[in-house]
């Protein structure tokens, strides 16, 4: 406990050394105590990450069962109290997703969703029975233009059937979570109803979505207020807002919900989600961390993991993060005017307000090249997080060498790209040798591709309109298989003329969607990694 009085001082300096440490400590113990003074003044606000069931709802971001477990098992080392897993009724396929991460995941709750009937609550129960902590997740719309356009039902068999489907739902589980769809666009009145019944019937958490983004901060701030007014039974439940980005206003409603008494907020990792997305969560959680004097709530995610959280999602539903991304961008805490590298270099909170290390980008000093070896490879990684098994390690290491023999310096965004590619690779029917290219603006280009197939080396040639079209032809070619190139992104990883090229690209082969991605510091070979990478999860029955 921190020192609150004269006596409590008096007594520790007797305890202490009697040398400059004893005063150390005493800062010490009076900075603890300011730290529980200031937290017993905050109120905490709970994660709920949507990352695995609306994030997930962006066209050809579909994750398979390892990948989704994979991104569950970070979100707990990340801290979030509760998980949505899935939406179990959608698909067998989800609904075995949310039921191994229900029995894997320890930590959070774990949540599925489900509409307002009794197969969906049945099925969301079947795969989350297995899990520590369980949340039955049941949606309804409440605006009137869900109930006349989309349900075709009027208010009172609306609100009869929120009713019986909380009740249906607590009979399998304690935590039911019921959200009143469209919510901020749902006559005030009425949507009181809702909630009061809902809570009479056993929710646990009432959830007040933004569903389409159309509130702005003053209005939903003030929406919530009086909701905390008028219901009377919200003191008894955890008042939850859900939040989308069609306005661009989704961590600012976010916040403004917090500040007039919203409980808990539903976001996603990189504010990934359909249409324009979701609420952030780093951004949410960061402001709440660096304005604490303004907004005196906290919570409880270990921020130094949300940028590996960040990358790991980025990559396996392959969508990238904008450089100027707040948090956690590429150019979130870089500098390139001389005024601001000179401030910088005096004090860096003239122009940083947080410490890249505090939400896990990390600065290094040692310089990987060519001529590095395996400890200081390993070393860098160790500092980096990563804990690598031998096999996986000399996979690395590997490419580590392919890379770096063309690269002066291998940076700590060049690791990142070069561990992650490698560890969530699917088993490869094919593997990258080689590609000869002969291209120019008077003649049609032509590409040389040479392919691995157990241990068989496999070459063959195509042309096409452009280089890379040549590529993927010469590749069609030997896996014999044909595919619709449906989405393309080429990026830099690092700053530089001999910068590592990342490459997504999203095929579809035979009616389906894969997600390729590949680095190189040349941008062909890495765009040709991409596209065989999507033909392997083809053959591997992934995606």
């Amino acid at each position: 406990m921190g020192l609150t009085g004269p006596a409590d001082l008096s007594d520790a300096f007797k305890k202490l050394p009697l040398c400059g440490t004893g005063t150390f400590h005493l800062e010490k113990d009076r900075e603890n105590s300011e730290m529980e003074k200031d937290e017993k003044m905050s109120r905490k606000i709970h994660i709920f990450d949507t990352t695995l069931r609306d994030g997930e709802q962006v066209p050809g971001a579909k994750l398979n069962k390892r990948q989704k477990i994979e991104i569950a098992q970070q979100l707990a080392n990340l801290g979030v109290d509760v998980i949505e897993a899935g939406f179990p009724c959608s698909s067998p396929e989800d609904l075995q997703a949310v039921k191994a991460i229900a029995e894997q995941v320890k930590g959070p709750v774990i949540a599925g969703l489900a509409r307002a009937v009794q197969q969906d609550i049945d099925l969301a129960w079947e795969a989350l029975q297995g899990a520590e902590r369980p949340r039955i997740h049941v949606f309804l719309g409440s605006s009137d233009i869900h109930l006349k356009s989309k349900l075709r039902k009027g208010r009172d068999n609306a609100l009869a059937m929120a009713v019986e489907a909380v009740r249906y739902a607590k009979k399998y589980c304690h935590d039911v979570e019921y959200s009143t769809e469209d919510g901020s666009r749902t006559d005030f009145d009425y949507l009181c109803r809702v909630i009061e019944a809902a809570i009479d019937a056993g929710a646990t958490v009432i959830n007040v979505p933004d569903t389409v983004g159309y509130a702005v901060p003053e209005q939903y701030g003030e929406l919530i207020r009086k909701l905390r007014e008028s219901v009377p039974a919200l003191d008894r439940v955890l008042l939850s807002v859900h939040c989308h980005n069609d306005l661009g206003l989704a961590v600012a409603n976010s916040l403004a919900a917090i500040r007039n008494g919203a409980d808990q907020v539903e976001c996603t990792v990189n504010g990934v989600g359909e249409r324009a997305g979701n609420a952030s969560l780093e951004e949410i959680v960061m402001i709440l961390k660096t304005r604490h004097d303004t907004y005196q709530a906290y919570t409880d995610i270990k921020t130094q993991e949300i940028y590996r959280t960040s990358r790991m999602v980025s990559r396996l539903m392959n969508i990238p993060v904008q450089p100027n991304k707040a948090i956690i961008g590429a150019n979130a805490f870089a500098h390139s005017s001389g005024i601001h590298q000179d401030g910088i270099l005096k004090d860096r909170s003239t122009y940083e307000i947080m410490k890249p290390e505090d939400v896990g980008i990390r600065q290094h000093k040692m310089v990987l090249t060519a001529r590095s070896g395996r400890a200081a490879l390993k070393h860098r990684l160790t500092e980096m997080g990563y804990e690598l098994e031998q096999d996986k390690f000399e996979r690395v290491y590997k490419r580590f060498l392919n890379v770096a023999d063309r690269k002066k310096e291998i940076t700590s965004q060049d690791l990142n790209s070069i561990v992650e590619i490698e560890l969530t690779k699917v088993p490869e029917t094919f593997t990258f040798h080689s590609l000869q290219i002969m291209s120019g603006n008077t003649m049609i280009p032509l590409a040389s591709v040479t392919l691995l197939k157990e241990g068989q080396m496999l070459t063959d040639a195509a042309t096409g309109n452009g280089p890379v079209n040549a590529v993927f032809n010469g590749i069609e070619r030997i896996v014999g298989q044909q595919g619709k190139l449906r989405d393309y992104d080429l990026k830099a990883v690092t700053m530089g003329k001999d910068a590592l090229g990342e490459a997504m690209v999203r095929v579809e082969i035979e009616g389906v969607v894969y997600s390729g991605i590949g680095t190189s510091p040349d941008v062909i070979e890495a765009t040709a990694r991409a596209y065989l990478n999507a033909f392997n999860r083809f053959f591997a029955g992934s995606h």
